[in-house]
């Protein structure tokens, strides 16, 4: 047996007449870009999250450097940032010509909430967690500080859409929530797509005109924007996928559930979850000591895995003038040479699972 860590053919194939249908009412429209569909998808979304506003944009970094634009921040001011995380999160800040603060990774592999605090200084604008994996950071403590510094919270939801914690969607515990629908996404596109959400009309306002030149109407440019935005055939395929969002998510979730229960090998460590956490399992992280071995047995026996990420960005090589070694951050750093990504979306058939699990434990 063969299984590969996402096949998106099946997760379109679950609901393929509705994405067809919804492509070709965007195409027949004869109006593509920042249509009645993207408006629809916006306002589906904001619904569905409880927020007032989605701005629908062309990428989950898009989100992250117009999020940290729409902010004021900008050269000689910090954002703290998790260690681990994606480069796109640490793009979004220094794009803007801020500077990153990095912050090690705890338990859950999210920021480690007690050491934010330490790293604060007149510098600080905001925090910016990463909800890596599918699980939302420890918003409460996150919450806390910032409120007592005065600084901004902006949340990359880009691999937990659907996650909660204590009860409370990722993405609306700050300022503005970042999102991304690359097709292997909780919500995925089929094509690159993104969004910021947020209570704040005025950061709303701001994100609508940076993400179209800085302008309401055309040739009438107030401030100085971009082109980010969401096409119309994206925007009509996302509604299909919203609907099946939560049925979705709930099959990642029962395919984690076979992972953590029935995975006994010693050798393989399943991260501990948060007990306030809804996860969403937008991945399947396991740490490996002898990672290369383990890949390469998985290989051997059909199962292909990936590795999420396996070079940290404050030691970057595009980032390699700010002087950080790997040992600077202990957590973030072992997590990049022993994760390993299994095998886990919508659509996968249960006997790839149980294969999976047999594999791993015969190792």
């Amino acid at each position: 047996m063969t299984v590969n860590s996402v096949v998106l053919k099946r997760t379109f194939e679950l609901h393929k007449e509705e994405y067809e249908q919804a492509a070709l009412r965007a195409l027949n429209s004869g109006w593509y870009i920042l249509g009645k569909e993207m408006e629809t998808f916006e306002k589906q979304l904001a619904e569905h999250l409880g927020v007032k506003h989605c701005v629908a944009l062309n990428s989950g970094t898009d989100a992250l450097i117009l999020a940290v634009r729409s902010l004021g921040i900008k050269e000689g001011d910090e954002v703290i940032v998790p260690a681990n995380a994606y480069i796109a999160s640490v793009i979004g800040i220094t794009e803007n010509g801020a500077t990153p603060v990095f912050v090690d990774a705890d338990e859950y592999m999210e920021i480690d909430v007690d050491k934010i605090e330490e790293k604060i200084t007149e510098k600080t604008k905001a925090i910016l967690p990463v909800h890596l994996y599918g699980q939302c950071s420890c918003m409460d403590k996150i919450k806390e500080i910032a409120d007592k510094y005065g600084l901004y919270v902006i949340e990359d939801c880009a691999q937990c859409l659907g996650s909660k914690y204590d009860g409370k969607y990722a993405g609306t515990f700050g300022a503005i929530g970042c999102l991304s629908f690359y097709p292997t996404k909780p919500l995925g596109a089929f094509g690159d797509a993104g969004a910021i959400i947020t209570n704040d009309d005025e950061v709303a306002e701001r994100v609508r005109l940076l993400r179209n030149y800085g302008s309401k109407v055309k040739y009438h440019n107030e401030i100085n924007g971009v082109n980010s935005r969401m096409d119309e055939v994206q925007a009509a395929m996302l509604q299909v996928g919203l609907k099946y969002l939560d049925e979705m998510t709930k099959e990642r979730q029962k395919q984690a559930r076979l992972y953590t229960y029935k995975i006994t090998n010693k050798k393989v460590h399943i991260p501990a979850i948060h007990e306030k956490v809804d996860h969403v399992y937008h991945l399947f992280p396991v740490l490996v000591e002898d990672r290369e071995n383990f890949q390469n047995y998985l290989k051997d026996n059909g199962v292909n895995t990936q590795v999420h990420y396996p070079i940290p960005p404050y030691v970057a090589e595009c980032y390699k003038d700010w002087g950080y070694k790997w040992n600077d951050f202990p957590n973030a750093g072992k997590y990049a040479n022993q994760e390993v990504s299994l095998p886990i979306y919508a659509g996968m058939p249960d006997e790839e699972i149980q294969y999976v699990i047999d594999v791993i434990n015969a190792y």
